[in-house]
C-alpha cells in the first residue's frame, strides 16, 4: 500500500500543498470536487490529523454519516469508501467495475472498495459509489 504523504501535523493539507504532491492528477481532484459541489453541496469535507496513521485524511460526511475517506499518496489520491453486507445487491448490480465489486465481494461485515485516482475513468467510478452511499440507509 502506498505510503500516505501528509504526515506533518504542522502543515494543513490546502490546495497548494496537495497540488504540490498531486501533479497531473489534480485535474481528477478538481473534477471530484466539482462533482461534488453541483451534485452534494450538502457534503461536508474536514481534514484531520491521525495519530494512528500518522498522516491527514479528509472524511467526507452527510451529517453523521461518512460517505467516504480520502488520502493522497505521492502522484495520485485515494479514496475508500465502506459498505456493509446490506449493500451487496446494489453493488453487484450497480455500474462500477468488476475489480471494485471483486474488491466488495472478497471480504465481508464492513468492507472497504477503494479507488486510487489515475484515469478519468476513475471519476466515474467514484460518483457511482458516491451515489450508492448517499442513498444508503
Amino acid at each position: 500500500m502506498e505510503k500516505p504523504i501528509l504526515s506533518d501535523i504542522n502543515k494543513f493539507p490546502d490546495d497548494e500543498i496537495v497540488f504540490n504532491h498531486l501533479g497531473k492528477r489534480q485535474t481528477l481532484w478538481k473534477e471530484l470536487f466539482e462533482h461534488l459541489d453541483a451534485n452534494y453541496p450538502d457534503l461536508n469535507r474536514d481534514w484531520k490529523y491521525y495519530n494512528d496513521g500518522k498522516s491527514w485524511l479528509m472524511k467526507v460526511t452527510r451529517k453523521s454519516k461518512t460517505i467516504f475517506w480520502l488520502s493522497v499518496i505521492e502522484g495520485a489520491f485515494r479514496t475508500t469508501f465502506y459498505f456493509t453486507d446490506k449493500s451487496k445487491n446494489q453493488i453487484l448490480s450497480s455500474s462500477i467495475s468488476e475489480d471494485l465489486k471483486e474488491q466488495f465481494s472478497s471480504k465481508s461485515g464492513l468492507r472497504g472498495i477503494t479507488i486510487i485516482f489515475s484515469k478519468k475513468d476513475d471519476i466515474r467510478q467514484a460518483e457511482e459509489l458516491i451515489k450508492l452511499k448517499v442513498s444508503s440507509k
